[in-house]
């Protein structure tokens, strides 16, 4: 894609409605009424909320059945989860909660239209068929300011035998509705604000330096970023800041606008093995990596593409980040970096990660889909380079 010239080609693809707002998730019995007879409740931690859906379903004279999502998403339990809708009637799927709450939610949807099984439709361990039928309704709440997943077209799902992270995908996987109520977010403590938080931040920046931007990815992930910057430490330091929790769950759906539309890097391409072998909160894993493939993707673009359009969207992301018109890329960095330090980050180590697993992790990497997004192809030894120092 030329930005600048006649070879302008893209696609812009995204939940059917987005509802954003302080208080929405009250209209829920009625908007899901629109939609369905029964529906089935994917939901996190929070089965208080999960009643309260119930109950609200209730109110409109919709039946529904709790599904709990305990830790992130496998293919069991998607299974388990499609046969027991298919078995109850439900003709609609709500997804409550974090990304894996959701990213379960829209699988289930996904399974319940088409026909075969789960296997049939993975990418890397199944047969990567593709879907025929779009997917039964399914409503996204986020309950963290992350994912951005209330508005993508895959499902993120974790297999045990291969240690490895897989997705369901599809275009016809977008929720027919993204219930966003900052309120929702309002009591997560500060670990889990600061690693969702980055990861929104993450998936603002990667796609705006990616090597297949688009114009509308590029604006709203300057607005995105814009929000993060101005929020996301305050989300933190104060959690029951509403102009706070309201930016960040507007940058996190900004964040999954961005990465459905256009691609993500090195980041994401890290993170999807991390979390397929090692216990490790994606989040988490992302807010570690951000400074330290910002700075190797900005040293390999200096010594081998000092010409490049992703070396100034480095430089612009800084001047946001910062809010200083005069940024270099290098401030951008380490403005991230003292975000880090400030939200005490983990190191890689402490999930389990060794020395001696950097090489199978890059081998990893390199095939991952989010790695075809990197603004610079890096070479094994700076991509385990990046490793070491993240440990």
């Amino acid at each position: 894609m030329k930005l600048e010239g006649v070879e302008m080609q893209f696609e812009f693809a995204t939940a059917t409605r987005i509802v954003f707002g302080e208080g929405s998730f009250k209209r829920i019995g009625s908007l899901t009424a629109e939609m369905g007879s029964r529906a089935f409740v994917a939901c996190g931690l929070d089965l208080k909320r999960g009643e309260a859906i119930r109950e609200a379903l209730f109110a409109v004279n919709m039946g529904s059945v709790l599904f709990s999502v305990q830790g992130e998403p496998t293919k069991e339990l998607v299974s388990n989860g499609t046969e027991v809708a298919r078995q109850t009637g439900c003709d609609v799927v709500i997804g409550l909660g974090g990304g894996s709450a959701l990213d379960c939610g829209k699988a289930i949807a996904a399974m319940l239209t088409n026909s075969g099984e789960l296997l049939d439709y993975l990418e890397v361990i199944g047969r990567g068929k593709p879907l025929t039928q779009w997917s039964a309704p399914f409503i996204a709440i986020p309950t963290t300011a992350g994912t951005g997943t209330e508005v993508t077209r895959n499902a993120v799902l974790g297999d045990s035998e291969y240690r490895i992270k897989v997705s369901l995908r599809s275009p016809l996987m977008l929720p027919r509705l993204a219930l966003v109520d900052p309120e929702l977010t309002y009591s997560l403590p500060p670990g889990i604000t600061a690693g969702t938080g980055l990861d929104a931040l993450t998936q603002l920046i990667e796609p705006f330096v990616c090597n297949q931007p688009n114009p509308i990815t590029d604006a709203v992930c300057r607005e995105g970023m814009r929000q993060a910057a101005r929020s996301l430490r305050k989300a933190y330091d104060q959690g029951d800041d509403p102009s706070a929790r309201q930016g960040m769950s507007l940058a996190s759906l900004m964040g999954g606008l961005a990465l459905a539309n256009a691609k993500l890097g090195a980041v994401h391409g890290f993170a999807s093995p991390i979390g397929g072998m090692f216990s490790a909160p994606h989040g988490a894993v992302c807010a570690r990596l951000l400074p330290f493939v910002m700075e190797t993707n900005q040293r390999a673009l200096l010594t081998r593409l000092p010409d490049s359009e992703a070396l100034m969207r480095y430089i612009e992301a800084a001047t946001i980040l910062t809010n200083r018109a005069d940024a270099s890329a290098e401030d951008g960095v380490a403005w991230v970096r003292e975000l880090c330090d400030h939200f005490a980050i983990p190191p890689l180590s402490s999930y389990g990660l060794e020395q001696n697993d950097l090489k199978e992790l890059v081998e990893k990497a390199t095939q991952a889909s989010s790695m075809q997004g990197n603004p610079i192809k890096l070479t094994p030894d700076e991509l385990e380079e990046t490793l070491s120092r993240a440990l």
